[in-house]
């Protein structure tokens, strides 16, 4: 795969029955994280550190640094903050695929130079299966 421009990395919420870019980004992150589960004992391999397939918590994490630059998305973003709210979310990663699911706005930041923009950061936690398309 060939250098890709970190501009294309999209991050969308479920609006009305399609994705809405979220506008104004300039910063993405996508992490993926599995807990694990220790099952070493007395009578592990030289006192080697054993772990349980598939038993950890998976999850995945969004971040997000910009400018809000339509009403829309700045909107479908706080509105789904204060209320708690847990909705359909989309990172599409140019020439490799895209990350679908559920995901709960777990932070939302905004600051401003007096000579500056208003700029946001917003973080987000998976709520349930994500899935994985390839483009």
């Amino acid at each position: 795969m060939a250098a890709q421009r970190g501009k294309d990395l999209l991050l969308k919420i479920l609006n009305g029955g399609s994705y809405q870019s979220v506008a104004g980004l300039r910063t993405k992150r996508l992490a993926f994280n599995a807990g694990t589960v220790d099952v070493t004992n007395a009578e592990s391999a030289g006192r080697w550190r054993e772990l349980l397939a598939g038993a950890g918590v998976q999850r995945a994490s969004i971040a997000g640094a910009g400018i809000f630059r339509d009403q829309g998305s700045d909107g479908l973003v706080r509105s789904a903050f204060f209320n708690g709210s847990i909705l359909d979310w989309q990172v599409v990663i140019p020439d490799f695929g895209t990350v679908a699911g559920l995901f709960q706005v777990t932070a939302l930041e905004y600051s401003g130079a007096h000579d500056g923009e208003i700029l946001f950061e917003l973080a987000l936690e998976s709520a349930g299966p994500l899935s994985f398309t390839v483009l």
